[in-house]
């Protein structure tokens, strides 16, 4: 017991001393019982990407800007052929619930009221980047593409770029777009439509 007292006290004073820590992971449904139980409520920004809740950012003018030109332009655009849903949650398996900018959803007559939004659901998904390029481009765009979410853009606003990734080829998008003002780009669910890019990006 002394000797163990000493080695803890070196630990201790050397810097070394690890102490391990099991961080819990939440399922979607548990991440639901936070919110009933209000441990979670309406003013934190937050998803749920593999089993951990992660805080988002707070959105910027333009950030904000981007994605109600966007809105604007696919509710134009796609009307009466999708639902342009707006920072709401898209559940991608069981514990992974992410809440993009826009996805343009496959239609239905409730507007998905009675219905859970799934990844199986989506069309297009876009996510608006002005500080958050890397963690919309390395964490959450695999797991789309995982999930089989048939395209994702990304609205570089630092570079004043849309990025495309589409066609899935196991789990991952084989194609690949970076577009700038005066480019065009079709969805591949829309191919009649085309939009702007500068226009997209507010340019």
């Amino acid at each position: 017991m002394v000797q163990a007292r000493l080695e803890y006290d070196a630990n201790q004073r050397a810097g070394t001393l690890q102490i391990e820590v099991t961080r819990k992971l939440f399922t979607v449904d548990e991440y639901y019982q936070m919110a009933k139980a209000g441990i979670l409520g309406p003013e934190d920004r937050v998803e749920l990407i593999d089993g951990k809740i992660i805080q988002k950012s707070p959105i910027g003018d333009r950030h904000a800007g981007c994605v109600n030109r966007a809105t604007r332009l696919f509710v134009g655009a796609f009307a009466g052929r999708a639902v342009v849903s707006v920072q709401n949650p898209i559940q991608l398996n069981n514990d992974t619930e992410p809440a993009p900018d826009i996805v343009v959803l496959r239609p239905r007559t409730d507007d998905y009221a009675a219905k859970k939004v799934r990844a199986e659901d989506a069309l297009l998904l876009v996510e608006v980047s002005d500080t958050t390029l890397r963690y919309d481009r390395n964490i959450k765009l695999p797991r789309y593409a995982a999930a089989g979410i048939p395209e994702v853009w990304i609205e570089d606003l630092g570079a004043g770029e849309l990025l495309v990734y589409r066609d899935l080829e196991e789990k991952t998008y084989s194609i690949a777009l970076t577009l700038h003002q005066g480019d065009s780009i079709s969805p591949i669910a829309f191919p009649d439509v085309a939009l702007d890019v500068g226009e997209i990006l507010s340019l």
